[in-house]
């Protein structure tokens, strides 16, 4: 609960308070009325978590036989035990920009390495998908230089920045390469528009490999590769690029603020940020199908994956794997669980 500015002017020492959380409000000296009715959720809610500490380490499948895995995104490697306690099934999204940020020059692969290893290793066998650097738009880098833009969003950003900069690229892939022979590694480009992307990616990491045996190191040499599906021309495409790729992961976040030229974070237009609309569950049935169409996966690591009203209509078109934050995993897999398709 914040920005109650005025809620210090009515609150008074001794005075009863309701705070409820999940509407963002803090009702003062509610009525007897008001307290049982919150009395009545409390309990209810107390009730559901011990049930859903019953599931959240269960391999989970509707009530018509659907398996859906159910993984975790994680922005710090000291987040992994929150999602093996939660009952993750593995990282769906590892965001690697944490190492990227608030320094002076950028992390060196020992120091990538070891970032990444350590996550893997208390996965062990479980999949751990790692997004390739994820910056521009909202999150830039002073040591960078990156040119000023005047719509970063649309601008240098996520793969486009690790192509033009194939140097810190083929160093953030050396790590990954490497912390992969410790576990079930596969790597995610981020911001893929056009097949060409793709391919010179994939270029690169295969130099990577080259390079890596002529430093005699060990790595994992046959890592499965994957992208984020978030701009509509890439959802559009999905029936070709699915041939260079071994999975896709739909970014909903930006799926929707590109579908709908709307700022997710611009309260004007945020009536325009609607992710059960046709032209958005269009546009993941379209991804969905084209990677089972070669016998690929496709998941689903934005705020939809997450979301209970969003799950069942996912899992209507197909989904494979929903990955979100650690806390939201023991009731998705409740609400799965309680779906007749």
């Amino acid at each position: 609960v914040v920005g109650l500015k005025e809620v210090t002017k009515c609150v008074k020492n001794g005075d009863v308070l309701i705070l409820d959380g999940e509407k963002g409000i803090v009702i003062v000296d509610p009525d007897e009325e008001t307290l049982e009715r919150y009395r009545k959720r409390k309990e209810k809610i107390e009730k559901e978590e011990k049930l859903l500490d019953k599931v959240k380490f269960l391999p989970i499948f509707t009530k018509t036989g659907k398996r859906i895995e159910i993984s975790a995104n994680i922005g710090r490697p000291e987040e992994a035990d929150m999602a093996i306690k939660s009952g993750a099934e593995g990282i769906g999204l590892f965001r690697t920009e944490f190492l990227f940020l608030d320094r002076r020059e950028p992390p060196s692969e020992e120091e990538q390495f070891k970032a990444y290893k350590s996550v893997i290793e208390k996965f062990k066998d479980k999949p751990v998908i790692i997004r390739t650097l994820d910056i521009g738009g909202d999150k830039q880098i002073p040591y960078l230089n990156l040119e000023k833009e005047l719509n970063p969003f649309l601008g240098v950003r996520a793969i486009r920045l690790c192509l033009k900069r194939k140097d810190l690229f083929k160093t953030q892939l050396k790590a990954i390469l490497r912390a992969g022979v410790f576990g079930n590694v596969k790597i995610m480009y981020p911001m893929i528009a056009v097949k060409d992307e793709i391919v010179e990616a994939n270029n690169i990491l295969e130099e990577v490999k080259k390079e890596l045996k002529k430093e005699g190191k060990e790595f994992k040499e046959n890592i499965e590769v994957g992208i984020m599906i978030e701009i509509p021309s890439a959802a559009l495409m999905a029936d070709e690029l699915i041939k260079y790729v071994d999975f896709f992961s739909i970014g909903t976040n930006d799926l929707i603020q590109y579908t709908f030229a709307a700022d997710r974070t611009n309260e004007n237009v945020s009536y325009l940020y609607r992710p059960l609309s046709d032209a958005i569950l269009n546009l993941i049935k379209m991804t969905i199908d084209a990677s089972h169409k070669y016998g690929k996966w496709t998941g689903v690591c934005g705020e939809m994956a997450g979301d209970t009203k969003a799950i069942p209509e996912l899992i209507k078109l197909g989904i494979d794997e929903l990955s979100m934050t650690p806390q939201k995993i023991p009731k998705a897999k409740f609400t799965i669980m309680n779906l007749n398709y």
